[in-house]
């Protein structure tokens, strides 16, 4: 399954899962003591992807995020530190804290699916229940956002909680120091890009989802993904379309391509038209719209920017 949309994890953030735990349900994550966290901040390192962006006598930063992580990858490094010590506006895919953007997500959402058939719907309740999920949590979603919403939950057998997604993060950080905050992307744009138009495609797309919660396919790719985030290991995330479990014929790499590569050149250009305006913007989107020649850096290095590589290290 393809990596999944930042807003999911703003949504999961919505479901008291504590009520629903049970020796076989996916263990949930403790809230951390004031100890814990003060211990997180104090060995805090840099995760993820980082680079500055310069032009016009000014500078920008582009952070490559995942949707999400644990308490020791939650908290900034010294390089993103320095970033948001650099920046005034905080631009974002989609801002998951914003009323309007929510209310899209889940009320039009909806409208644009077809009925499932009694069988497949069998097989999404059978994934709720395993989530430990009652069975109108996620009614308010999409088929095949449920079925992604879930594919995210199966994370937290390997600790990895939405809750600790660093955009999810700064989010909140921003909204606590009344930073300004940009989408963007609206909401309307990533539906379009997360759920096709044939019907077909859909039912596809929840059939192909249902079948690797069913065989607990998910989970593998998700940890190699988050870890090597973690790690920022730049050239395992260049390679994911070669190892996530999500490309099996030409119809699933267009929907990948649909899913990061389409969605670049969009975000590129409302990033310069934000710098443009003078504002001094950290970037904080899904690391893979920022890898090979379709990512945001190289984008933004044909449009006449200086792009340089913070995390990792650009070699010497």
């Amino acid at each position: 399954m393809p990596a999944l949309p930042k807003f999911l994890a703003a949504l999961l953030l919505t479901l008291n899962l504590s009520a629903y735990a049970a020796d076989a349900c996916p263990p949930n994550t403790p809230t951390p003591t004031p100890e814990q966290i003060a211990a997180a901040a104090a060995n805090a390192r840099d995760h993820g992807l980082l680079w500055r962006v310069s032009k016009g006598g000014r500078s920008a930063y582009l952070y490559g995020t995942v949707h999400v992580g644990k308490l020791d990858w939650a908290l900034p490094g010294p390089a993103l530190n320095k970033a948001w010590e650099d920046t005034d506006t905080l631009a974002v895919e989609l801002d998951i804290s914003d009323a309007q953007t929510i209310r899209a997500l889940t009320q039009d959402a909806p409208k644009l699916a077809h009925p499932l058939d009694a069988a497949t719907q069998a097989r999404l309740d059978a994934q709720l229940r395993a989530a430990c999920l009652p069975p109108q949590a996620l009614a308010a979603l999409h088929p095949l956002m449920q079925v992604s919403t879930l594919a995210m939950l199966a994370g937290r057998w390997d600790e990895l909680d939405a809750g600790y997604a660093q955009e999810a993060m700064l989010l909140t950080r921003a909204r606590a120091e009344e930073r300004r905050v940009v989408a963007l992307e609206t909401a309307q744009e990533q539906l379009a890009a997360l759920i096709p138009r044939d019907p077909k495609d859909v039912r596809r797309g929840i059939d192909d989802g249902l079948d690797q919660l069913e065989r607990e396919q998910v989970r593998a790719p998700m940890l190699k993904l988050a870890q090597a985030w973690a790690d920022s290991d730049l050239p395992l995330l260049q390679h994911y379309e070669d190892w996530c479990d999500c490309v099996h014929d030409e119809a699933d790499r267009r929907y990948l391509h649909g899913l990061l590569e389409k969605r670049n050149p969009k975000m590129a250009e409302r990033f310069v038209a934000l710098h443009a305006t003078g504002k001094r913007v950290l970037v904080a989107i899904g690391a893979l719209h920022m890898i090979g020649p379709t990512g945001l850096p190289a984008l933004l290095k044909k449009m006449g920017f200086t792009v340089e590589r913070l995390v990792p290290a650009e070699s010497p």
